[in-house]
C-alpha cells in the first residue's frame, strides 16, 4: 500500500497524520471526528480557544461549511484557490467542532496547490484539519527534516514530501466587511 493510501485509511479510521502541502508540512485529522480534533489539539499543546484552518479538495467542500458565502468570499475562492490562501468566514456552526472555530462562529478554509495533501482529502472525502506540523508557538517545518522528532512520536503516520511554496499561507478575514489581513504569508493581497 503506498503512503497516500494509508493516510488516507488513518484518516478514514479517525487517526492523525503529518502530511506536507505547498505552504508547510500540516498535521491532520477528518473535521468530522471530534474525539480526533481535540486529541490534535492536545498533541500540539494548543489552546481550544485558538481556531485552527481546515484544508479542501473542491471548492463544494468549502460551501458545504461556509455558511452563505458572500461575493468577496467568492471572488477570492475563485482567484487564490488553489494556492496559499486561508479565507475565513462566518461558518454552519453545527458541522464544525467548537475548537475548530476557537469557540467563534468561523472557519479558515483554504485549497492547498498540492497534488500529495488533495489527494489525500479527496480520498478521506472530507475537509482535514491544516495547522502546520509543529507544537503551539514552535516554528513552522517547511522541510521534513525539521518536523520535531517528538511531535513525530505523537502521530499515526508521517508522509514524505516537499512544500514547494515555503512560506506560510496568507489569512483573511472575510466575517467584516471590508476584509482584513490577518497575517501577511505567500499570498499578496491589497
Amino acid at each position: 500500500m503506498d503512503v497516500t493510501t494509508e493516510a488516507i485509511r488513518t484518516l478514514i479510521d479517525g487517526g492523525i497524520v503529518i502530511y506536507p502541502t505547498d505552504t508547510a508540512f500540516g498535521i491532520g485529522c477528518r473535521i468530522d471526528r471530534p474525539e480526533a480534533v481535540d486529541r490534535l489539539f492536545e498533541l500540539r499543546k494548543r489552546p481550544s480557544t485558538q481556531a485552527t484552518p481546515v484544508l479542501i479538495s473542491i471548492k463544494e467542500m468549502a460551501l458545504t461549511y461556509f455558511d452563505t458565502p458572500s461575493d468577496v468570499v467568492r471572488r477570492l475562492m475563485d482567484e487564490y484557490w488553489p494556492g496559499a490562501l486561508t479565507i475565513v468566514a462566518p461558518c454552519k456552526k453545527e458541522l464544525v467542532h467548537s475548537p475548530i472555530r476557537g469557540n467563534g462562529n468561523t472557519i479558515g478554509l483554504r485549497m492547498p496547490n498540492h497534488q500529495t495533501a488533495l489527494a489525500i482529502i479527496r480520498g478521506v472525502g472530507v475537509p482535514i484539519l491544516g495547522p502546520s506540523a509543529n507544537f503551539h508557538g514552535a516554528p513552522t517545518p517547511y522541510r521534513e527534516v525539521d518536523l520535531d522528532p517528538e511531535l513525530v512520536k505523537l502521530v499515526d503516520l508521517v508522509v514524505p514530501g516537499t512544500c514547494s511554496v515555503g512560506n506560510i499561507s496568507t489569512v483573511v478575514d472575510c466575517s467584516v466587511d471590508p476584509y482584513k489581513i490577518i497575517r501577511q504569508g505567500a499570498v499578496k493581497l491589497d
